[in-house]
């Protein structure tokens, strides 16, 4: 099975910027959709952004569009996040998953749902300070 790490989070101050890893170890399927998701305490798990590892457009959230970034490196099994403009509200634990493509059609909000992840990191905190 996938297992996957992250890494990269931290504390930085509002407008600031940071970029998280998702090293993904174990037998990897190119139509593996990569996604990250975030939980702050007391909320629900929320859709960051998806992509797949075969390319296509990836799929943003509306609160984090314009300011966060996913990117991906099958030689090494690698996919990244990075996250410009951090507001306080961005503060959460971090969490990068792995579900297997369930169509060929673009991304969209079937990406959204925790559901279609079958293998999950532990996370990693970013705490936005003002």
């Amino acid at each position: 099975q996938v297992q996957l790490v992250e890494s990269g989070g931290d504390l930085v101050q509002a407008g600031g910027s940071l970029r998280l890893s998702c090293s993904a170890s174990g037998r990897t399927f190119s139509s593996y959709t990569m996604g990250w998701f975030r939980q702050a305490p007391g909320n629900e798990r929320e859709f960051v952004v998806a992509i797949r590892w075969s390319g296509g457009s990836p799929y943003y959230a509306d609160s984090v569009k314009g300011r966060f970034t996913i990117s991906r490196d099958n030689a090494k099994n690698t996919v990244y996040l990075q996250m410009n403009k951090l507001k306080p509200e961005d503060t959460a634990v971090y969490y990068c998953a792995a579900g297997r493509s369930w169509t060929a059609y673009a991304l969209g909000y079937e990406a959204s749902r925790p559901a279609r992840y079958g293998h999950w990191g532990q996370g990693t905190q970013v705490t936005v300070s003002s």
